[in-house]
C-alpha cells in the first residue's frame, strides 16, 4: 500500500533521510568522506568514503554494527542537536585529521575512533559521556567535552591509549569549557567552543558562564511528576552569558585571550596564525583581531560597521596560502568578497558564504537572481586583482567544498528529483525516497516591490476554470528564504495545493539575496514582513485572473512564520480569514537577545510594541474576527510555549474565540514521525472547515 504524502514526509524527515551530506575532501583530493543514511526511512546516519578516481563508496561506519544505540544522549548533545536541527541519528557529526586519514565522533555519549583506510573503528575510553570530540591536526590526539570539562586523550598506537587529561575543568555548575553558549549555536551558527593550533600542542578555548542569565522552567504539564527542565535563556534586554577565551596548553598552562565585545563569532586558526571574531551587544561592529597564542594580546585586523547591523557570514576569515586575507564585507549596496583590503565582485553579485579556500583559490557561493545560489571561485593571480569565474550555471540552488584542486557540487533544482553531488566526473548517490508528487511551481515577481513569490496550482486545476482558496505558506522573516529554485522547498506546498488550494509563498524585505538595503529593510519593524504578504497576494491575484478567491484566503506558518501567521488575522482580517500559527513569537521580549536585538533593538529603545501581538489582544476586543488555531511544543526551549499561553489568555480575557493545540514532549522542531503527520492533516481539516472548502 502505498503511504500518504503526510506520513511519508515525517517518515523521511521531509526527505533529507538518504541525502549525503558533511563532506570532508582529503588534502590531495582523492577521498571524499561523508554522512548518509542508508536509506531514505533509515534515521541512522553512517560515514562513507568516496574514491574519487573511481567513484566507488564505501560505508565506513554503521552504528548498528558498532551495537551502539542512539537513544542515550547526554543533555548537552540534545541541546546542541536541537540548536543545529538535526533530526536523525547515528553519526551526525564527526572530525578528522588534517590528512583525513582518521576520523572521531561519538554515538549515545560514548567516543570512537577509525581508521578511514581499513575502516576499522574502536571505543575509546573516556571521563564521561563525549560532546563534540575533534582530532588535533597531527592525529595523535582527541579533546572531547564531558560534564563541561574539556579533556584530551593521547592516542597511543595500535590498539593502545595514553593519558586522559582534564585540561580545562568549570569552577561552578553554570561553567564550562570548549562548548557553544545557546546565542552561538542558535543564531550565529557557531556550534563549537574550542579549536585546535595546527601542531596540536595547544588550544583556543571558550570559557562560558552561565550564571548570569536568567532561569527559566520548561515542564512537563502531561507528566506532572517529572521535575521541570530549567535552562538558562538570555530574553531579549537581559544578560548574556559571560565568554572568555584562553589559550591551554596541553600541559594546562593557560594565557587569557581578552576582547571587548559582547559576542564571540567565530575564531580561525591555521598556518598564518590565531585569529578571533568579535561583535558588540548592538551588532553595529564587528571586529577581526589577530591573537598573539603566546601572550594572548590582540591586534585589531579590521572594523566592519553599519548604522543597522553587521552580518555574521559563514567561512570568514580565510587565508590564502600567502597569508591574505579573504573576508565578506558590505561595500557599494552589494555583499562582496574581499581578498586583502580590496573587493573583488561586482556589488550586484550577492555573496552568500565562503565555502573552502584551496591555496589561492576561494570558493564560494553567491547570487546575482535572489532565487538561485551558484558555486564561484575567485583565483589569485599574479600581479593583477585575479578572475572570478562561475563553477555552476544552470539554474538552481548549489553549495560545494575543495581541497587538493577537487570541486565538490551539491546542485537542487526545480527540473530535478532531491539533490545532486558531484566531484569532478563522479557523482555521490541519494537515497532519498521519491516524494510521490511533483511540485508545479512558478516562480515570479509580484507586487509593487517584485518579490520572489512562487505560486502552485493543483495538478488538475485548469487555468481559468474557477477560483480556488488561498492558502499563503510564508516564513517571512529576516534571513531566510522560502523561494529558492529548488524542488524539495515546495514538497509541502504543492501536496497542500493538491487539496484544492492556490498556495502562494512569498519573500518579503529582510530576506537574502537581494542585498544590503532589501534586508535592512526590516529594522525596527517586524510588521512590515505582514505589509509584504498583502503585497504579494495582490500581485499574484492580478497575475492569475479567476484562479485565486480572494475572499477565502488563510495563511500558515511556523516560529517566524507562526508569528507572521498569527500577525495577519489580528492586523488584516479583512484579507486573511484563518490562520495556522505554530510555535509562534508572540511577545519578543520573551525572544533571545542576538536575534530579537538585531533586528528590534534593545527593549528600552520601544521598538516592541508596534511588531508584538499581546497588544493587539489586550486593547482591542474586535482584533480577533477569524479562525486561529495556536500549535505549540511544550517542550520547546527556543520559542518556548509562554509565547502561545500569554496570547492565548490575552484572547480569552478579550473573549475572542480560538484554538490551542498543545504538543507534549515536542520541541520547535516536532521531529516525532506521527505528530508530524498528523499536525498536516489537523491543519488540513482546520483550513478547509474554517474556509468552507469541501
Amino acid at each position: 500500500m502505498t503511504e500518504s504524502f503526510p506520513r511519508l514526509h515525517a517518515r523521511t524527515r521531509r526527505f533529507t533521510l538518504g541525502v549525503p551530506r558533511n563532506f570532508t575532501i582529503s588534502p590531495d583530493g582523492g577521498r571524499v568522506t561523508f554522512l548518509r543514511t542508508r536509506s531514505g526511512t533509515d534515521p541512522v546516519t553512517c560515514l562513507w568514503e568516496l574514491d574519487v578516481a573511481s567513484g566507488a563508496e564505501r560505508l565506513v561506519v554503521d552504528p548498528l554494527a558498532l551495537g551502539a544505540a542512539d537513544e542515550d544522549l547526554p543533555p548537552e548533545e540534545r541541546a546542541r542537536r536541537e540548536r543545529s536541527r538535526e533530526s536523525a541519528g547515528g553519526v551526525v557529526a564527526y572530525a578528522t585529521d588534517r590528512e583525513v586519514r582518521q576520523a572521531v565522533f561519538a554515538l549515545s555519549g560514548d567516543l570512537y575512533l577509525t581508521d578511514l583506510a581499513s575502516g576499522e573503528s574502536r571505543r575509546l575510553p573516556a571521563a564521561g559521556p563525549v560532546i563534540d570530540p575533534r582530532l588535533d591536526p597531527t592525529g595523535t590526539r582527541v579533546a572531547y567535552v564531558t560534564g563541561g570539562a574539556l579533556h584530551v586523550l593521547e592516542l597511543a598506537t595500535g590498539a593502545d591509549t595514553g593519558a586522559d587529561t582534564a585540561l580545562a575543568e568549570p569552577e561552578g555548575d553554570q561553567v564550562t569549557y570548549g562548548l557553544a553558549e545557546f546565542i552561538a549555536a542558535e543564531e550565529m551558527e557557531r556550534m563549537r567552543g574550542y579549536w585546535w593550533s595546527p601542531s596540536g600542542d595547544r588550544l583556543l578555548v571558550s570559557r562560558v558562564d552561565e550564571s548570569p542569565v536568567a532561569l527559566w522552567h520548561i515542564a512537563d504539564p502531561a507528566n506532572p511528576g517529572r521535575q521541570p527542565v530549567s535552562q538558562r535563556y538570555p530574553a531579549a534586554g537581559t544578560a548574556n552569558a559571560e565568554v572568555t577565551l584562553h589559550v591551554i596548553g596541553l600541559d594546562g598552562a593557560r594565557t587569557a585571550v581578552p576582547f571587548e565585545q559582547e559576542y564571540l563569532v567565530t575564531a580561525a586558526w591555521d598556518a598564518h596564525g590565531l585569529a578571533i571574531v568579535t561583535l558588540s551587544r548592538d551588532q553595529r561592529t564587528m571586529r577581526l583581531l589577530s591573537v598573539d597564542p603566546g601572550t594572548g594580546e590582540t591586534t585589531l585586523l579590521r572594523e566592519d560597521t553599519d548604522p543597522a547591523w553587521v552580518d555574521i557570514v559563514t567561512g570568514v576569515p580565510a587565508r590564502l596560502s600567502d597569508g591574505t586575507l579573504v573576508w565578506v564585507a558590505d561595500a557599494d549596496g552589494g555583499h562582496r568578497l574581499v581578498v586583502g583590503d580590496e573587493p573583488v565582485t561586482p556589488p550586484s553579485l550577492q555573496v552568500r558564504a565562503v565555502l573552502d579556500v584551496d591555496g589561492d583559490t576561494v570558493l564560494f557561493s553567491a547570487s546575482g537572481e535572489p532565487t538561485e545560489v551558484h558555486v564561484w571561485t575567485y583565483s589569485a593571480g599574479t600581479g593583477t586583482k585575479g578572475t572570478i569565474s562561475p563553477v555552476t550555471t544552470e539554474p538552481g540552488v548549489h553549495s560545494g567544498r575543495r581541497a587538493g584542486g577537487v570541486t565538490l557540487v551539491a546542485r537542487q533544482s526545480l527540473d530535478t528529483e532531491g539533490t545532486t553531488v558531484t566531484v569532478g566526473s563522479v557523482s555521490i548517490k541519494s537515497l532519498a525516497e521519491r516524494p510521490g508528487l511533483e511540485p508545479r511551481v512558478s516562480l515570479v515577481r509580484s507586487g509593487s516591490r517584485e518579490l520572489s513569490t512562487a505560486v502552485l496550482l493543483p495538478s488538475w486545476h485548469v487555468p481559468g476554470s474557477g477560483p480556488l482558496p488561498v492558502l499563503m505558506d510564508p516564513y517571512g522573516g529576516p534571513h531566510a528564504q522560502r523561494v529558492l529554485s529548488a524542488r524539495r522547498m515546495f514538497l509541502e506546498s504543492q501536496w497542500w495545493a493538491e487539496q484544492g488550494f492556490a498556495v502562494v509563498v512569498a519573500d518579503g524585505r529582510g530576506t537574502p539575496g537581494r542585498g544590503p538595503a532589501f534586508e535592512r529593510e526590516m529594522l525596527h519593524d517586524f510588521t512590515i514582513a505582514l505589509q509584504d504578504q498583502v503585497d504579494a497576494l495582490q500581485g499574484v491575484a492580478a497575475l492569475h485572473p479567476g484562479d485565486l478567491d480572494l475572499s477565502r484566503v488563510a495563511i500558515r506558518g511556523w516560529s517566524f512564520g507562526g508569528y507572521l501567521a498569527a500577525l495577519a488575522v489580528l492586523r488584516r482580517p479583512d484579507v486573511f480569514h484563518a490562520a495556522v500559527a505554530g510555535a509562534p513569537v508572540t511577545d519578543w521580549r520573551l525572544y533571545d537577545t542576538c536575534y530579537t536585538e538585531r533586528y528590534l533593538g534593545h527593549p528600552d529603545e520601544g521598538h516592541y510594541e508596534r511588531s508584538s501581538l499581546l497588544g493587539d489582544a489586550e486593547k482591542d476586543a474586535e482584533k480577533l474576527e477569524r479562525p486561529l488555531l495556536l500549535i505549540h511544543g511544550l517542550a520547546d526551549d527556543n520559542v518556548v510555549a509562554a509565547h502561545t499561553l500569554r496570547l492565548s489568555s490575552a484572547l480569552l480575557a478579550a473573549g475572542r474565540p480560538h484554538t490551542v493545540l498543545p504538543l507534549s514532549g515536542v520541541t520547535h522542531m516536532t521531529p516525532q514521525e506521527v505528530v508530524a503527520e498528523n499536525l498536516l492533516l489537523l491543519q488540513l481539516d482546520f483550513l478547509k472547515k474554517s474556509l468552507n472548502v469541501s
